[in-house]
């Protein structure tokens, strides 16, 4: 991901409010705006947008967001705005979330909470965080579940009981 994805990814999920950005509660921000807070020009926001390995970004005319991923905290986003701008979904097959290790037994107790950002991030495909040491199985029969415009699917929380089995990768070249 380039410099200037990172920094409007940045800016869009997480920092708005303290720099002063304007922002509608579903996230979206005028171009013009953004260009000026980050001092970029038009170009090279369109790059950043095109390059953007997650397709994080999202150009509605000469308004951008941020599809997914926002903090609570000194965000003008709210939970209920974005989710009304997602499409809610009724997945019947198991979503997974990646995770570590060390933090398996609190979730197990607890269940998935999105911490310091709006939702908890979950994915249809089990292979699609790569890089976390254990995956989760969750049930989704219960929960509302949105897709964001890039794919990632959403909830708010994760109970316990959702949580059906951790699987580690070893595992996963047995299958």
């Amino acid at each position: 991901m380039s410099a200037d994805s990172r920094a409007l990814s940045k800016l869009l999920r997480h920092t708005a409010g303290e720099r002063g950005l304007a922002m509608s509660l579903d996230g979206r921000a005028a171009i013009a705006d953004v260009l000026a807070v980050l001092g970029m020009e038009r170009g090279r926001l369109d790059r950043a947008v095109e390059e953007n390995d997650k397709q994080r970004l999202q150009v509605d005319g000469e308004r951008i967001r941020a599809c997914q991923g926002h903090s609570l905290a000194g965000m003008p986003v709210t939970r209920e705005a974005l989710e009304n701008s997602w499409e809610r979904v009724y997945p019947t097959e198991h979503l997974w979330h990646g995770t570590t290790q060390g933090v398996v037994p609190l979730i197990q107790r607890e269940g998935l909470k999105p911490g310091r950002r709006t939702h908890v991030h979950l994915a249809a495909d089990q292979r699609r965080r790569t890089g976390a040491d254990v995956q989760l199985r969750v049930n989704p029969v219960n929960l509302v579940v949105y897709r964001a415009p890039n794919g990632v699917l959403l909830v708010r929380e994760v109970p316990p009981d959702a949580i059906v089995d951790a699987v580690h990768p070893a595992r996963w070249s047995q299958r």
